[in-house]
């Protein structure tokens, strides 16, 4: 008789379960240690064992708000509930095109190694359910948006095309970064309305510094994927531009930093004292640098160095967002 036993079903599930960890979460989340069990698929539908996504969506919003509070002299009561808010949101909607992504991308990530253990692929929650959660956390998120003012609710509204239309175009596009750019920068068109009521060319152009922001840091991200998705036949800007691509996260580089700045002058001059002024134009010439140190580190054939250089693109944009409420405070 043999001495091994063989591992019960349950006990099979229950390790499964704790295996059905996503591949490119950070090791040891919240999610996976605290959360409860119940909770976790939709919470890792949601992405909250990595928050980096979060971030970039929340970045531009804080851009918004502080550029608009600049252009019109300062903080007021109301910025603190709009940062609060667009924080909140960022989470929750973050989440729910998140969801919805891998609800449309479910046979493509099962087909991928970095992706066939998210919750749908892997069997952890049903369509049905990953739809449900969707629909749950967008109400959640237009309840926070109905603080704000109208024209900014009517842009909020508006920014749910681009998030619905991003997961198909790796199907019909080389570039469905672009599309991930619009939906991902939209809160700095939706921060300034909230703070101002109008929308101006300035916070335009600051979208787009956003927008080509985005080409850069999920150029670097889609490079994880790029042997995968042409086995697939998944389009992306990594393998649109392959060896150039140092070539064109340069251009972007300088593009992003051009943009902010012709927003943050078109925003504040003639009237605004010297050092709002300086200090805003900061926040382009810093971010800059660190893009350029991103290059410097960059090996698009390693992908565990393009997940660290995506990720670090918190503090690419932080450090923005920090300069731009700096010269809205003095």
């Amino acid at each position: 008789m043999s001495g091994k036993t063989e591992m019960p079903e349950a006990a099979q599930e229950a390790a499964g379960e704790a295996a059905g960890t996503v591949a490119d979460a950070y090791q040891g989340n919240w999610v996976d240690r605290l959360a409860p069990a119940w909770t976790r698929p939709y919470l890792r539908l949601s992405r909250a064992d990595r928050p980096i996504g979060t971030w970039l969506l929340l970045l531009p919003c804080w851009w918004g708000i502080a550029l608009a509070a600049s252009s019109t002299g300062g903080f007021v009561w109301m910025d603190l509930w709009l940062a609060v808010g667009c924080s909140i949101g960022a989470f929750l909607m973050r989440g729910a095109g998140c969801t919805w992504n891998d609800i449309t991308d479910r046979d493509i990530d099962a087909g991928v190694a970095r992706t066939r253990s998210r919750p749908i692929p892997s069997g952890q929650v049903s369509v049905k359910q990953a739809l449900a959660w969707a629909v749950i956390q967008s109400l959640i998120s237009f309840t926070i948006l109905l603080t704000f003012n109208t024209p900014a609710i009517i842009l909020g509204i508006v920014s749910l095309v681009p998030v619905a239309i991003y997961p198909f175009a790796k199907r019909f596009t080389w570039w469905p970064q672009i599309f991930l750019g619009i939906a991902f920068n939209w809160g700095a068109l939706l921060a300034w309305v909230a703070h101002t009521g109008t929308l101006t060319w300035p916070p335009v152009v600051l979208y787009l510094s956003g927008l080509i922001w985005t080409l850069f840091y999920d150029t670097i991200y889609a490079h994880q994927d790029k042997e995968d998705d042409a086995l697939i036949g998944v389009k992306s800007t990594a393998r649109l531009f392959g060896d150039n691509s140092a070539k064109w996260l340069g251009a972007f580089l300088m593009l992003t930093v051009t943009l902010m700045t012709v927003a943050v002058m078109g925003a504040l001059m003639p009237d605004a004292p010297p050092l709002r002024l300086g200090l805003s134009l900061l926040a382009p010439w810093a971010m800059g640098w660190h893009m350029l140190w991103q290059m410097r580190q960059l090996d698009i054939d390693n992908p565990d160095i393009c997940l660290r250089l995506f990720r670090a693109n918190r503090d690419t944009g932080l450090i923005a967002a920090l300069f731009l409420a700096a010269g809205a405070i003095v």
